[in-house]
């Protein structure tokens, strides 16, 4: 299995753990020096070694990690190095370390969406959509909005490839799509 396959879920989790205590620069910090530590060759004969438990190899990884980190790791950090020795994949935290600043950074910097509406919006409404947007995303945001007449009311909220359809139009599409299949 390739790894970026193996590291995405851990990348995931570590991202979302760090959204939840704001804590990215910690966890960035602990993915840094966990990557740097495993690419060394006698750290890795050790990890390999049959004469170790697990529980020292945990034990050591995360002394170790701390030590680089310079500060005392916290609970979920520490369960993190062990889960990632538990189900030996050690190989793949340069990886996970990538994905986590990957998504970091797509999440840090301020979204612009584009909003499509039935009417044009008022200054409440616009400033209203933004806020909504910008507690959902927990990032800065601005809109661009533009009107289109056939949508009848509600919104089409995009941002890239993503797309979310409150329109009055496009519910009547599915009534219409519902009542002709069946």
């Amino acid at each position: 299995m390739e790894l970026v396959t193996i590291a995405k879920p851990y990348a995931n989790a570590v991202f979302e753990i760090a959204q939840q205590d704001k804590s990215h620069n910690d966890w960035k910090a602990v993915l840094e020096a966990a990557a740097s530590l495993v690419i060394d060759e006698q750290l890795q004969d050790y990890l390999e070694s049959p004469n170790a438990t697990k529980q020292d190899k945990s034990s050591t990884i995360q002394k170790l990690v701390a030590s680089v980190v310079n500060r005392k790791l916290a609970t979920k950090e520490n369960e993190f190095l062990s889960l990632i020795l538990d189900n030996g994949r050690t190989e793949a935290l340069p990886s996970i370390l990538s994905l986590f600043e990957d998504r970091s950074n797509a999440f840090d910097e301020a979204k612009a969406f584009h909003v499509i509406s039935a009417y044009k919006l008022t200054a409440a409404e616009e400033k209203s959509i933004v806020a909504d947007l910008s507690e959902k995303y927990n990032a800065g945001v601005s809109i661009e909005t533009t009107i289109d007449d056939s949508l009848i009311g509600g919104l089409i909220i995009k941002l890239g490839d993503k797309v979310i359809d409150m329109s009055i139009k496009a519910r009547t599409d599915e009534l219409n799509l519902l009542l002709t299949t069946h």
